[in-house]
């Protein structure tokens, strides 16, 4: 029994079997948790990480468009080369805790109003200057200005004040949130040379890789950086590459020929086939993560909600689930929140029911096609989804028009511009940075238009409430607005499903992205 829980411990070490699994069959055993986590902690000392080699990830999401500033982060590309040359207030660890990491220590108020971050000496940029408490307070200056077009503006906004003082940083709210710890963990929050005030675009962080190549929609290089505060905690390689491959078939043939050593977004339908190729191994775990239809609130004729409520109705939900994802990943209920969220509460399941879809499209008075627009990006078999979509539609006397979009441009130029298309969301750490990102009516990411002065209420009730119970039902209450009132279809949530090759150790399970939450790059290593 001994030898065994210390074989499997070692595969765990180097990345090759899941911790979960490996407590799992420790349970099996009768093995406490205590000597499992005990077993793997000696097993990771001795393994060790390996340095050197050029790491490299071959991805989709990545335009000619991207850009190195923080702020204007959406697909997967510049957020997982971002979190290489970058580094982060605080970080979420896998089972859900916050790890501090430019902030050495993060206090609070009574009332939850006032915040004091400590900021860690010894902090250097890569243009080796030394990060300050006026850095941290600039770069969430910044990502507060309505100009910047942050993806995190939503909830940013929630700050009233930001002041720097010596070693500290103490922000003031407009209202109680005791989740803010975990918003600062936000991806867009890289903390930059004076915030990025000076050029937003530039690519200096405090990252364990220095930016060596920047090609928009076709490459991106880091090598390591010597004075990483982190020292060998992170940085193993001496580089790592990002090749942009939106073509799925194109990225399994490079995963499949060496010529990069991991992959993200493998589609449900080729993971069996992937799991026969000698050396890959197939990384999938649930999370928050969620594949939308978004319709614009706000736009006819999307603007009746007899409409928005038929094409709710009009989707086999099930049918998509099984067809689509495959049994990995979960139905969805027009809401963005699973059970991945500690405050979530079951809401009865909407169901394809044709009839009721008929009834409100007749009462809509709409008259004619609708128009969704689609393309390979927007999620794994998104087109195929929407060709579902319209099938189970036409059966309810509904119209569907798809137009497959390119995918270079589509985040750019087709979501959040067009009223009714294809999408997905990563999901966020907490009920409030969802709701504040995507549904405030002042979020610049509210991809559904949904304007709603009384539901900015409950995100800002909800952000102060500190009674749990009270609080869960309040997130109760808006899940129900936003299922029966917004303009998202939310047919299923995904699981994350990612590769690797070869000789790649160092993995660990991740719910909250996909890539060990876009680190994989920067902490796992090839073994010698």
């Amino acid at each position: 029994m001994s030898n065994e829980l210390e074989f499997l411990s070692r595969r765990v070490a180097s990345g090759k079997l899941s911790r979960r699994d490996f407590l799992g069959r420790a349970a099996a055993l009768g093995i406490t948790a205590t000597f499992a986590n005990a077993l793997l902690s000696s097993a990771a000392r001795a393994a060790g990480p390996v340095k050197g080699g050029t790491l490299k990830a071959g991805l989709v999401g990545g335009e000619s468009t991207n850009s190195l500033d923080p702020a204007l982060f959406m697909t997967q590309v510049p957020t997982i080369f971002g979190k290489c040359w970058g580094e982060m207030i605080v970080e979420l660890s896998p089972d859900g805790k916050l790890e501090n990491r430019i902030a050495e220590e993060i206090g609070a108020s009574d009332d939850a109003k006032t915040w004091t971050l400590k900021i860690r000496d010894g902090v250097e940029f890569h243009n080796g200057k030394t990060v300050t408490a006026e850095d941290v307070a600039a770069t969430l200056e910044r990502h507060s200005d309505e100009k910047s077009k942050s993806g995190a503006l939503g909830y940013m906004k929630g700050i009233e004040s930001i002041k720097a003082s010596g070693k500290e940083v103490v922000l003031t709210l407009k209202e109680a949130n005791a989740d803010l710890p975990y918003l600062l963990s936000d991806y867009h929050l890289i903390v930059q040379p004076n915030g990025g005030k000076d050029k937003a675009d530039a690519g200096i962080g405090a990252g364990p890789y220095k930016i060596t190549t920047n090609e928009p929609g076709v490459r991106h290089g880091g090598e390591r950086f010597a004075n990483y505060w982190q020292g060998d905690k992170m940085g193993h390689a001496d580089q790592v590459e990002v090749i942009v491959i939106n073509d799925a078939t194109a990225r399994t043939s490079a995963l499949q020929g060496g010529q990069v050593n991991m992959i993200n977004r493998v589609e449900p339908k080729i993971v069996d086939l992937i799991k026969r190729l000698p050396g890959v191994t197939i990384r999938n775990h649930a999370g928050p993560g969620h594949y939308v239809f978004i319709m614009h609130c706000n736009t006819a004729p999307f603007d009746n909600n007899d409409l928005r409520m038929a094409l709710k109705l009009a989707i086999d939900r099930e049918e998509m689930l099984d067809k689509i994802l495959r049994g990995y990943g979960s139905l969805g209920n027009d809401f963005p929140i699973n059970a991945s969220y500690p405050l979530f509460t079951e809401i009865e399941q909407r169901k394809y029911d044709p009839d009721k879809a008929k009834f409100h499209y007749k009462k809509s008075g709409h008259d004619g096609t609708v128009l969704l627009r689609t393309s390979d990006v927007a999620f794994p078999g998104a087109v195929d989804a929407a060709q579902l979509f319209q099938q189970s539609a036409a059966k309810a006397g509904i119209k569907l028009e798809l137009k497959r979009e390119p995918g270079d441009g589509y985040w750019n130029e087709v979501w959040n511009k067009q009223p009714f298309s294809a999408s997905y969301w990563g999901g966020r750490s907490t009920q409030d940075q969802m709701y504040s990102t995507a549904y405030l009516s002042t979020a610049d990411w509210n991809d559904t238009r949904f304007l709603r002065p009384d539901f900015d209420k409950m995100v800002l009730a909800a952000r102060a409430e500190l009674d749990e119970a009270k609080r869960k039902q309040m997130y109760h209450d808006m899940a129900v607005m936003v299922r029966d009132e917004g303009g998202l279809i939310l047919p299923m949530f995904n699981q994350f499903i990612d590769a690797t090759g070869a000789k790649v150790a160092g993995w660990v399970d991740d719910p909250h992205q996909e890539l060990m939450n876009g680190y994989a790059l920067a902490k796992c290593w090839l073994e010698a």
